[in-house]
């Protein structure tokens, strides 16, 4: 087995897990309570109705666009990624073929899917290297895991292998690197949780890759604090693409301490200093309150109101490939 290397291993407090400000953003009773029968149990009750009417209308509700192209999605020799649905992507960097938070069905907990993958298990190469970012079911999926070929490389967290075994875990700022690659595990601002007694027992993260003279940021799920992005643009002060998280945000008083919206996607971003934005953990599934088509449109808003160039924006499509070219 690799050797993590770079980073001294992090002690969890009693046994769980914190955030760089000692945090985590548990809620009580009472809030889990009124998420539930104020938002969780009335959106779900619209999503049913909602899906119940397109049963019968010539125009369907909102959904992601879907945009497959398995010829390009697959090409072996240029590096790029495409967006399979939600947090899940497939890179091909430094000669390695990546899947990031693989999840291709309905991860526990969730009834809706707005969009298929973007490329079916059956169709994927055979995968090198699956990351890991947290252990919440729409990030680590097993059934997803056991569905693809070969015996991929697992790289995860600290305590990962409390889900599944055969897991290289990493602390954050740990790497491992293959022939032509590197990927480090970065800080996030966010919690784990599997199963009922599985609260923050394992940790939560982001990872860097580099390869083929580009760098890739892939942030997994975070909320925006300041000190999280300062400090991996400190270790990466040249991020070329920043994969950053823009949905699942309302309500906000829920959501903001383990969430980013869009607004808050941007002011990452622009701590980073990174060259490109794509968009990802929208869409895809149901998991929070805010219209389905909502995310897209508040980033494009804010990124123009801010000045950004169009061009540095990716809001992919279900399914689509770009280049990952240094030049690109």
């Amino acid at each position: 087995m690799e050797n993590a290397i770079a980073g001294a291993r992090r002690p969890a407090i009693d046994g769980r897990f914190v955030n760089l400000d000692g945090t985590t953003p548990d809620k009580k009773g009472l809030a889990l309570a009124k998420w539930l029968f104020c938002n969780r149990v009335p959106d779900e009750l619209r999503q049913g109705a909602t899906a119940f009417l397109d049963v019968f209308r010539r125009e369907k509700s909102w959904r992601p666009p879907f945009r497959p192209n398995e010829a390009t999605a697959l090409d072996p020799i240029q590096p790029h990624l495409t967006w399979i649905g939600h947090s899940t992507f497939l890179l091909r960097i430094g000669g390695h073929w990546i899947l990031t938070d693989p999840v291709f069905g309905h991860p526990a907990g969730t009834i809706w899917r707005h969009v298929p993958p973007g490329l079916p298990t059956d169709r994927l190469p055979q995968i090198d290297l699956v990351t890991l970012s947290h252990d919440h079911y729409d990030h680590l999926d097993l059934s997803s895991l056991t569905g693809l070929k070969g015996e991929p490389q697992i790289v995860g967290t600290l305590q990962m292998s409390r889900c599944l075994s055969h897991v290289i875990e990493l602390d954050w700022w740990q790497s491992i690197e293959r022939p032509g690659l590197q990927m480090t595990l970065t800080p996030a601002h966010h919690w784990g949780m599997r199963g009922l007694f599985g609260r923050n027992r394992t940790l939560w993260g982001g990872f860097i890759f580099q390869g083929d003279g580009v760098t890739i940021y892939f942030a997994g799920d975070s909320a925006l604090q300041a000190p999280v992005f300062q400090a991996i643009r400190a270790r990466f002060p040249r991020i070329d693409i920043a994969i950053l998280p823009i949905g699942a945000y309302a309500p906000d008083w829920f959501m903001q301490a383990q969430h980013m919206d869009p607004e808050e996607a941007v002011t990452a971003y622009e701590m980073l200093g990174a060259r490109r934005f794509v968009a990802m953990h929208w869409g895809t599934f149901f998991l929070s309150s805010e219209p389905t088509r909502e995310p897209p449109d508040r980033l494009r808003a804010c990124w123009t109101k801010r000045g950004h160039r169009e061009e540095d924006l990716w809001i992919m499509d279900v399914g689509e490939t770009r280049s990952l070219s240094a030049r690109s």
